[in-house]
C-alpha cells in the first residue's frame, strides 16, 4: 500500500483536511514504530498492540488528534502516554517543541530508539505518571494523550496554555469518547469528539 493508498482511504475519506497533518503523516516511517513481527501490518486501518499490554493507535486516531490540536509549529507539546513514540514524531513534524511522558522504562527506551532511528531525537521522552504531566516543563500549547480515564485529570488542564487545546479520552474501557477542547480561560470549549477505545491512564 502506498503512502497515497492509505492516507486517501483511512485519513481524508473520514474528514482529515489539514494539510500539515496529512503531510506529517505522510513523512512519518510508522513501520520504525510497531513491533518487528508487525511490521507488514503498520499501515492497516488498526491499533497494534505492544510491549506489557499498549498499544500504538490507528493511524486515524493519531490524525484525528493532531488535526484538533491545531498546532501552528511554534508551540511546545506534551504527549502522554509515549507508547511506541509513533505519536510524538507527527507531533513533531507540527509543533517546535515535543515532551512525551511513559511510565514503563522499557516502552520509554524503546521509543527513544525508534524516535532517534526515524530522525526524531529532539524529542524529549520522560519516565513517569502522565496524568501529572511535567509541570517543570508547562505551560503547553497543546496536549495529546493516548490512555483514558473516567475524567481528564486536573494537573493536565491547569498545564494547558490559555488558547490551547487538548485531546483526551474520557471513558470506560467499554465506553470511551475522544474530545478535543480548548482552554478559554478556566472555560473549556468543545472543538471535536468521536467514539473511541483506548488503553486506561494509569
Amino acid at each position: 500500500m502506498t503512502a497515497g493508498d492509505w492516507i486517501a482511504d483511512q485519513l481524508i475519506r473520514r474528514g482529515i483536511t489539514d494539510e500539515r497533518v496529512l503531510e506529517a503523516m505522510a513523512r512519518v516511517p510508522r513501520e520504525l514504530f510497531v513491533r518487528a513481527d508487525l511490521r507488514d501490518l503498520a499501515y492497516e486501518d488498526a491499533a497494534l498492540p505492544l510491549e506489557h499490554g499498549q498499544t500504538i493507535s490507528q493511524p486515524f486516531i493519531v490524525a484525528f488528534i493532531c488535526q484538533g490540536l491545531a498546532l501552528d509549529g511554534d508551540e511546545r507539546v506534551l504527549d502522554v502516554g509515549t507508547g511506541s513514540g509513533y505519536q510524538a514524531a507527527v507531533l513533531a513534524e507540527l509543533a517546535a517543541e515535543v515532551h512525551s511522558v511513559e511510565r514503563i522504562p522499557e516502552l520509554a527506551a524503546n521509543a527513544r530508539r525508534a524516535l532517534s532511528e526515524a530522525g526524531y531525537e529532539r524529542v524529549q521522552v520522560h519516565v513517569g505518571d502522565g496524568s501529572l504531566g511535567l509541570p517543570d516543563v508547562a505551560p503547553f500549547g497543546g496536549i495529546a494523550a493516548a490512555a483514558a480515564a473516567a475524567e481528564m485529570p486536573a494537573a493536565l488542564w491547569q498545564q494547558l496554555e490559555d488558547g490551547g487545546r487538548i485531546a483526551f479520552p474520557i471513558g470506560r474501557r467499554r465506553s470511551q469518547r475522544l474530545y478535543v477542547l480548548e482552554r478559554v480561560g478556566e472555560e473549556q470549549r468543545l472543538v471535536a469528539t468521536i467514539p473511541a477505545r483506548f488503553v486506561p491512564l494509569v
